[in-house]
C-alpha cells in the first residue's frame, strides 16, 4: 500500500519504520523542521527531561546511547528520535515543514487525498494514498485559558503563551512571572527559571502529588510505579490472576502498601510543613498522569525562590498605577509581567473535516478508537500514539505492529458492533474512575502494560510467562518486546 503517515515522533517513526518493513510504500509528514514531537526544539520548555528513566522510555530495538543520563533531557530525546530515523533508513521517507492541510477520502473504498504545504517553499501539493495514519500526538494543540482583561494586559506589555511556546530568558528577566499549573511541566519550568525572574509564582487550582524519583533518595521510583506489581495496585477494567487478590481479599494489603508510599512522599517532601500536602488519596496520581518531583522545586519553594498560591486560580489580568497584576479567586493580587499557562492540551485533528471527525468522536469529544487505534466507521485510517501511557513509546510501537498485521490481513477483528460496545465500556469505566479527566479517551494511564498485553493477544504474540513474571518484580525493559516485531515480520515472510 502507498501510506501517509501524520507526525514524525515516537508513534509516527515506530509506524514508519514497521510498515516500511512489512513492504509498504511510506510518506511521513512533519510540520515542524526535525523529528521528535513534543521533544522537537521549538515545543522544549526549559528544564524538560523524560519522566520515565531511559532504561524504560527506548524503543525496544534502538537503546539510548550509554553515556545518557538516567532521565534524559528533551534535547538528548530529539537527537535519540533522529538517530532512531537514520538507523532505520527512515530519513529519504521523511517531508520535514511539510503541513497537512487537509486529508479526505476521495474514492468509494475510502482512500485518502492530502493536501499539504512545504513552509521552506511555500509551495502546495496534492497526492492520493491508499491508507492514513495519525501520528499527531496527544499534545497537538495548546490549551490556554481565556482570561478576562488579557487584552489589556497584553497591550500593557505583558506576555501570555503556552508551556510548549516559551519565548526564551531573554524575554524573561527582571520580570514577574507566573505560572499556571501543577504538572512537571509547570514545576519544572518555574525551578528552571526562578533564578531569572524577579518573581515567580505558581497559581494552583488543585494540588497533585508528585512522586520523588528516589523515595528517601535511595529507593529508584522505577521498581515502584515501572512494574507490573506497581500497576496492579489500580484496577483495572477487568481483573484476573493475583490481581484478583489485591483487589479482593487482599485489598488491605494494597491499601497499605499505597498508604506506606503515601506517608513516604509526604514526609520527605515535607508537604505540611510547605501546605501543599494534597487533599485527594495517593492513588489519586494514577487518574490522568503521573507526574515527578522536579528536582530542586520544593527546595526552592522552602527558600522563597518559588511561590505556590495554592486552590486559586487567576480572576482576570488588568494594568494598575504600579503596573501589570494578576488577579486571583482568593482575592489576592499578584504582580505579573509574564503568564505561562502550563495549562494542558486540545485535542484536535485540523486536517480531517467535521463530517469525519463526526465518525470519529462521540458527543463528548471522546475518540472511540478500538484499541485506541482503529475508528470503526471510517476505512482505511488509524491512529497511533492516542495511547498515552506510562510506556508511551512502547504501546506507539506495539500499535504499530497491531496495524501492520491489520493491513497484512491476518488480525482478526471482532464484528463492529462488539467494537463499538467494548469503545463504549471502556470510555465510561474511564470516565467514572477519573472523574471526567480522561484526555478525551486518549489516556491509558496507568494501565499500560494491560493496554499492551491487549494488542500482543491480537497479534497472537504474547509475552512469556517467564517474561511476565520478571516484570511483576522489576522495571519493564522494552528490549522484552523486540521478539515481537520479529515474529510479525518473520510470519510475513520479511526480514
Amino acid at each position: 500500500m502507498k501510506i501517509a503517515i501524520v507526525g514524525a515522533g515516537f508513534a509516527g517513526l515506530s509506524t514508519a519504520k514497521v510498515l516500511k518493513a512489512m513492504g509498504h510504500t511510506v510518506t511521513v509528514f512533519e510540520k515542524d523542521r526535525e523529528v521528535g514531537g513534543v521533544w522537537a526544539a521549538s515545543r522544549r520548555y526549559p528544564g524538560l527531561t523524560t519522566q520515565n528513566v531511559r532504561s524504560t522510555y527506548a524503543l525496544s530495538d534502538f537503546p539510548y546511547p550509554d553515556n545518557y543520563p538516567e532521565w534524559p533531557s528533551g534535547e538528548q530525546v530529539q537527537s535519540y528520535l533522529a538517530a532512531y530515523a537514520r538507523h532505520f533508513q527512515l530519513v529519504p521517507l521523511i517531508r520535514l515543514q511539510t503541513e497537512v492541510i487537509s486529508a479526505e477520502p476521495y474514492s468509494h473504498n475510502g482512500a485518502w487525498q492530502l493536501s499539504t504545504v512545504d513552509h521552506a517553499s511555500g509551495e502546495h501539493f496534492q497526492g492520493n494514498f491508499d491508507y492514513l495514519v495519525v501520528c499527531n500526538g496527544t499534545f497537538s494543540q495548546p490549551k490556554l485559558p481565556d482570561f478576562e482583561g488579557a487584552s489589556e494586559f497584553l497591550s500593557a506589555g505583558g506576555v501570555i503563551c503556552h508551556s510548549s511556546q516559551w519565548p526564551g530568558e531573554d524575554a524573561l528577566r527582571g520580570q514577574h512571572l507566573l505560572v499556571v499549573g501543577y504538572g512537571k511541566s509547570s514545576c519544572d519550568l518555574a525551578q528552571a527559571v526562578c533564578g531569572q525572574a524577579a518573581s515567580t509564582t505558581l497559581v494552583v487550582r488543585q494540588l497533585i502529588w508528585k512522586m520523588p524519583k528516589k523515595l528517601f533518595n535511595v529507593l529508584n521510583y522505577k521498581y515502584l510505579l515501572l512494574t507490573r506489581m506497581g500497576e496492579a495496585l489500580f484496577k483495572y477494567i477487568r481483573v484476573s490472576g493475583f490481581e484478583r487478590f489485591l483487589h479482593g481479599p487482599g485489598k488491605p494489603l494494597r491499601n497499605s502498601l499505597l498508604s506506606q508510599v503515601q506517608w513516604v512522599v509526604t514526609v520527605q517532601c515535607k508537604l505540611k510543613a510547605l501546605g501543599l500536602l494534597p487533599s485527594l488519596p495517593f492513588e489519586s496520581i494514577s487518574r490522568s498522569t503521573v507526574s515527578l518531583v522536579t528536582d530542586g522545586f520544593f527546595e526552592s519553594v522552602r527558600a522563597g525562590k518559588i511561590r505556590v498560591c495554592r486552590d486559586a486560580v487567576i480572576s482576570r489580568l488588568a494594568r494598575g498605577a504600579d503596573g501589570k497584576f494578576a488577579e486571583l479567586s482568593t482575592g489576592e493580587r499578584l504582580p505579573a509581567d509574564m503568564v505561562v499557562c502550563a495549562t494542558g492540551w486540545q485535542q484536535r485533528v485540523p486536517f480531517l473535516s467535521d463530517a469525519v471527525m463526526a465518525r470519529i468522536t462521540d458527543a463528548g469529544g471522546n475518540f472511540r478508537l478500538y484499541r485506541s487505534v482503529l475508528p470503526v466507521h471510517v476505512p482505511r485510517l488509524a491512529f497511533n500514539g492516542y495511547n498515552s501511557s506510562l510506556f508511551s513509546q512502547l504501546s506507539c510501537e506495539i500499535a504499530a505492529l497491531w496495524i501492520a498485521d491489520l493491513l497484512g490481513g491476518q488480525l482478526k477483528l471482532p464484528a463492529a458492533e462488539q467494537q463499538d460496545g467494548d469503545i463504549s465500556e471502556r470510555l465510561a469505566w474511564i470516565d467514572k474512575r477519573n472523574e471526567g479527566k480522561h484526555a478525551k479517551g486518549t489516556n491509558v494511564v496507568p494501565f499500560s502494560l494491560h493496554y499492551i498485553d491487549e494488542l500482543l493477544r491480537d497479534l497472537r504474540s504474547p509475552l512469556g510467562l517467564l517474561t511476565r513474571i520478571k516484570h511483576w518484580l522489576l522495571p519493564v525493559n522494552p528490549a522484552d518486546y523486540a521478539s515481537a516485531t520479529r515474529s510479525l515480520l518473520a510470519r510475513y515472510g520479511r526480514t
